[in-house]
């Protein structure tokens, strides 16, 4: 405890407006995302995008050498050409009655041609897996491939992102699952963009709460038609509950923590006395005093940290 009074700038706790909400945390992720890989395996012949290129749905991204499979298809049409044409002449001959074909020729030679169809759709499908197509209209990553590069199947090749709406997850405590509902609307804010807010709605709210942390999961679209934002940014979420109350309030500086206990320094006379308190919604600057002071009281606005319980002060004018 100082004897000598130390000037303070102090603030009176308030009577107010605040618009109740829930804060929250989250990462933002695209709506659609994924990593293209190839089906096929193949050497890469040509790359026809560049490198954070925006590209519409079914856009040419890779071409794998069609050489090898060109020949099978070459090959397997051929094989289903003889295959109708067996059948058809063992039909014939069935059908003009100038010989007697047994049955199970016939069935052989029909699932020659069956079985020749389907191979040489098979290579006709593959050969097709060699262009390798954008499936949503997005935003590219950075290629891992190169021309020349010999792919197998599932490899990475590019990340696609559609940025134009984008998702985030976040947990709000379970005594507020009553006062959820699809499509409320919120303010999503990241210290990447720090002057500005983004507007979304919520779309989801899990039916299950977590037995153990006691929060529901809620999930939220943030439209992003300027692509501003971008998947993996962390982000802080306020979910209005869309009703002004009138409540306590005092500055936001005010308050602290001290032992991970919320407090302030209460003037008392030329004294300060340390007080727990419980703080709610922050709006404009000013916080919600939950429980802990009266509509009257004055605490310490600035730097509070220097002080300690009991210390003499003297309060700055406000001139």
């Amino acid at each position: 405890m100082s004897d000598k009074a130390i000037l303070v700038d102090v603030a009176p706790v308030t009577v107010g407006s605040i618009t109740e909400s829930i804060q929250a945390v989250g990462t933002l992720e695209a709506v659609a995302s994924i990593t293209v890989r190839p089906e096929i395996a193949g050497v890469i012949r040509r790359i026809h995008f560049q490198d954070g290129q925006v590209v519409e749905r079914a856009a040419p991204l890779v071409e794998l050498d069609q050489e090898e499979l060109q020949s099978q298809v070459t090959q397997a049409a051929a094989e289903e050409k003889m295959a109708v044409v067996t059948y058809e002449r063992l039909k014939r001959i069935t059908d003009e009655q100038s010989a007697i074909v047994p049955a199970q020729q016939m069935d052989e030679a029909r699932m020659a041609w069956h079985a020749a169809a389907a191979n040489s759709r098979l290579y006709a499908a593959r050969l097709k897996k060699t262009m390798i197509r954008a499936p949503f209209s997005g935003t590219l990553g950075l290629r891992r491939v190169s021309v020349g590069d010999y792919l197998q199947p599932g490899q990475d090749i590019v990340n696609l992102e559609d940025l134009r709406t984008l998702h985030v997850d976040f947990k709000v405590a379970e005594v507020w699952l009553s006062r959820l509902h699809v499509d409320q609307t919120l303010i999503v804010t990241t210290d990447a963009f720090s002057d500005r807010t983004f507007e979304g709605r919520v779309t989801a709210i899990d039916p299950r709460v977590d037995a153990v942390n006691r929060t529901v999961a809620v999930r939220a679209v943030i439209p992003n038609p300027e692509g501003t934002l971008r998947p993996g940014l962390f982000v802080t979420v306020r979910l209005s509950l869309g009703e002004d109350i009138r409540v306590l309030l005092i500055p936001e500086e005010a308050g602290f923590v001290r032992q991970e206990k919320t407090m302030v320094f209460q003037v008392e006379g030329q004294l300060v006395r340390l007080k727990e308190v419980t703080l709610g919604a922050r709006e404009r600057g000013m916080v919600h005093v939950r429980a802990g002071l009266n509509d009257g009281d004055v605490v310490v606005r600035t730097g509070p940290h220097k002080l300690h319980d009991g210390d003499l002060v003297s309060i700055k004018s406000s001139e």
